[in-house]
């Protein structure tokens, strides 16, 4: 009968030594647990915190854009001579026209008032590019440069164009708000125009053909 040697039984400080051991490993997972989750909890706070200081222009490019309003008939189509094009289709009726004010700073209206209805695309009067398209003091603004230097703004508008897009003459770029102060019917278009920030100027001369001016000559060559 053959018999086999039976394991040799550990001592009681090899015992000591493991349970030691584990002991160690079990302190240091524990330890790597704790610092992973103040790591998260860092990472957390400051995303929250990027989030809270981004600026608006951020906020808006994450925001999805509508989709652009169907492009009326004949949208776009200046009158013979004239570069820029009436931002509402059919032709509206003016509520309340431009009256410059007395100085820079003074009080006028700057700009003009067309009889709309909610929800009818607003559309660009001339080639540009969209350098705004969001809300300014709560009402929803759009701003388009034009290659002549012109700036024309657009409100109460909801945006279906992003800043930096391109758009053409006619293009809708939102469609309009109702709760346009003033205004006499259902929804009205604050159509403006302007040089520079302060130099603004009546849209509605936009819409007609440059006048020319003959000089007078008195028959010698110039």
């Amino acid at each position: 009968m053959v018999t086999t040697p039976s394991p040799p039984v550990p001592s009681g400080r090899s015992l000591l030594r493991a349970r030691r051991a584990l002991t160690r490993a079990g302190r240091s997972l524990v330890r790597a647990g704790r610092s992973l989750l103040r790591a998260g909890t860092v990472l957390v706070a400051l995303t929250v915190l990027l989030v809270a200081l981004a600026p608006p222009w951020v906020a808006r490019a994450a925001e999805p854009v509508p989709p652009r309003p169907p492009r009326p008939p004949g949208a776009g189509i200046p009158a013979p001579g004239a570069h820029y094009a009436w931002p509402l289709a059919p032709v509206p009726a003016v509520t309340g026209p431009f009256r410059a004010p007395t100085f820079r700073y003074g009080r006028g209206h700057r700009g003009a008032d067309l009889a709309g209805a909610p929800g009818q695309p607003v559309l660009v009067a001339r080639d540009g590019v969209v350098v705004h398209a969001g809300p300014v003091a709560g009402r929803g603004v759009v701003s388009v440069d034009h290659p002549d230097g012109l700036r024309s703004t657009y409100e109460p508008v909801t945006a279906a164009v992003a800043t930096g897009a391109r758009v053409a003459s006619g293009d809708p770029v939102g469609v309009l708000e109702p709760g346009h102060g003033g205004c006499p019917v259902a929804a009205c278009l604050r159509w403006g125009g302007r040089r520079d920030r302060l130099d603004h100027l009546d849209p509605l001369v936009l819409l007609r053909p440059p006048r020319m001016r003959l000089l007078p000559w008195d028959g010698a060559p110039p």
